[in-house]
């Protein structure tokens, strides 16, 4: 059985595109037997675990997710806090469970999750940004959201970005991407028919919006979108190009800086940044033209 993928809620797991994808794991959380066992049946079903949940969860939720680890004394459950959206949560989920079909080794799919997530591109279509707090907004932005009919495009990944529809572009993916969107209590065609084209994505799917979205960019009338990597074999490429490396605390193979399963960092001399180009130069890095990914790389 591949590495299990697990996500806090349902409304975090993307339909597969394909039938060689698995499905995502959602234990219960409701109540800390029912947690364990859950999480104790994952573990000896699929012998690795690999939980993310949103940054922004409920407090009371993360400390059950890790009473859960502790109670049952496992080194193989993968704990990570996710700093994506919703939406962009959901879709890294799923490059990682298209990835568990792949011959990575559970340490090396735990840690490729910080490397994947660089390569999201995750925002939303609003209409205020009065209550956003996850992203940097401007005085005169918020004074322009109280403008009747403002609208907004938001990127909060990789970098984020705030602007005005009709004014300014959000900057896209400079590689080939699939779209999801999510319409809320406002739908709008703004990212169908403008941004989808402007990134020139290489498709659009609806998908139902996460119960999380709405708090988490402060605002029901909400488009949540992500874009990023949906071809296997381009995912399985970028994960593979990255040195691997063996933790000093737990055993297990990672790559990037740090363990997904222990933490533990690298020592200095192995250590490697988390985004890399094909060159092996840090993705962004000032003074270099190196693109991990080309426009329109399938």
């Amino acid at each position: 059985m591949p590495t299990a993928i697990a996500v806090t809620s349902a409304d975090l797991v993307l339909p597969p595109h394909d039938r060689q994808t698995p499905p995502a794991a959602v234990p219960s959380l409701d109540s800390l037997d029912g947690a364990l066992m859950g999480m104790h049946t994952l573990v000896e079903q699929h012998g690795y675990v690999i939980a993310l949940y949103p940054a922004s969860t409920d407090p009371a939720v993360i400390r059950r997710l890790h009473t859960v680890r502790s109670v049952l004394e496992s080194d193989r459950i993968a704990l990570l806090p996710v700093e994506l959206p919703p939406l962009g949560l959901a879709l890294l989920s799923h490059q990682l469970r298209q990835l568990s079909m792949c011959d990575f080794s559970p340490g090396v799919l735990a840690s490729s999750a910080r490397l994947l997530a660089h390569y999201i591109y995750a925002g939303a279509h609003l209409g205020s940004v009065a209550k956003l707090d996850r992203v940097p907004v401007s005085l005169k932005s918020h004074a322009k959201s109280w403008v009747p009919g403002a609208q907004f495009a938001v990127l909060a990944n990789p970098r984020a970005q705030l602007v005005r529809v009709g004014q300014e572009e959000l900057a896209g993916p400079e590689f080939g991407t699939r779209l999801i969107v999510a319409q809320g209590q406002a739908p709008s065609d703004w990212v169908n028919t403008t941004l989808a084209p402007a990134w020139r994505v290489q498709g659009v799917a609806p998908v139902a919006l996460p119960a999380e979205s709405p708090r988490w960019w402060g605002t029901g009338k909400i488009v949540e979108f992500a874009a990023g990597l949906h071809d296997v074999s381009v995912l399985y490429q970028l994960v593979s190009s990255v040195r691997r490396e063996q933790c000093h605390w737990c055993g297990l193979e990672l790559i990037g800086d740090r363990c997904g399963f222990c933490a533990a960092p690298l020592t200095a001399r192995s250590e490697l940044p988390v985004a890399l180009g094909r060159a092996g130069t840090p993705a962004g890095a000032p003074g270099t033209s190196v693109r991990a990914l080309p426009r329109g790389a399938t």
